[in-house]
């Protein structure tokens, strides 16, 4: 059974839950425990537990791998599913401004770091690509369809024309997603981010595959604990292909808030500064 015939199941509401859950200990992780590592014997890590505690760190970090391929697949269901893909990029922008200085304060300790930039960059300039990509296609099936509407065929050498240039402009357009995400904006998981979002967007009428082969992707670019994502498979199976609660302001303000949660709690304890 295909899984948008599902009535029972994990709906998208509830992979977000999954991809936040993950997120949160990722963040957890690379926020509070990692400054206390790097403070051994100031806070609860001291040099007696300080391996068990460096090997709980690693599989929090490892756990935290899950979230980022889940949101890019929920980020291509949901421009499947938007009325208006516009107002959905100006979402991840202004939440993407807003999550900046807190993102900055939790992973570097400063209120502006242009060296990084927040995971919300890389999903908006994946869904621009998308969205280009879904414009061209459009394009070229329009010009494909006034043709044929006034009596003409078009020759296989118009025909290949037309596949060739869509092909260029979807490539085009990915690849200045790509060095936009590397060269401009710094983003977290850079031009591999956008890729995967990409990916998976292409194969989007097999979604399991596209995942996965966006997961591989980036375990061969950035680094092996990537594929432990390749576990998220197993929820993504059960998935109906239904929208579930409409919370999306909550999820989309989750981010910005727990980690302005997380900069005060560093900062509480001596190993980060707000102000």
């Amino acid at each position: 059974m295909n899984m948008t015939e599902r009535t029972n199941g994990i709906s998208g509401s509830g992979l977000k839950i999954i991809a936040v859950v993950t997120m949160l200990i990722d963040h957890i992780a690379v926020t509070i425990l990692y400054r206390a590592l790097l403070n051994c014997g100031t806070y609860f890590v001291t040099s007696d537990n300080f391996k068990l505690w460096y090997v709980i760190y690693n599989i929090m970090r490892g756990i935290g791998r899950m979230a980022f391929p889940v949101f890019c697949f929920l980020l291509t269901e949901g421009f499947a599913h938007t009325r208006s893909a516009a107002r959905y990029a100006l979402r991840l922008l202004i939440f993407a401004l807003i999550s900046e200085p807190f993102f900055d304060l939790a992973l570097n300790g400063e209120w502006i770091d242009m060296s990084s930039n927040n995971v919300y960059f890389t999903l908006l300039l994946g869904l621009l690509s998308i969205i280009g990509m879904d414009r061209i296609e459009n394009f070229a099936q329009n010009i494909r369809k006034r043709t044929e509407d006034t009596g003409m065929r078009i020759s296989k050498s118009g025909g290949r024309r037309i596949c060739l240039l869509r092909a260029l402009g979807c490539i085009a357009t990915v690849l200045a997603a790509m060095l936009a995400a590397n060269e401009l904006l710094c983003t977290d998981y850079g031009a591999a981010g956008v890729l995967a979002i990409i990916i998976i967007y292409i194969f989007r009428d097999n979604r399991m595959l596209g995942y996965g082969l966006s997961v591989v992707m980036l375990g061969f670019v950035l680094d092996d604990t990537e594929l432990l994502a390749l576990l998220m498979l197993l929820p993504l199976y059960f998935y109906n292909g239904r929208r579930g609660r409409q919370i999306k302001y909550m999820f989309y303000s989750f981010y910005p808030i727990h980690l302005l949660i997380l900069v005060f709690i560093c900062s509480v304890m001596g190993i980060a500064v707000i102000f």
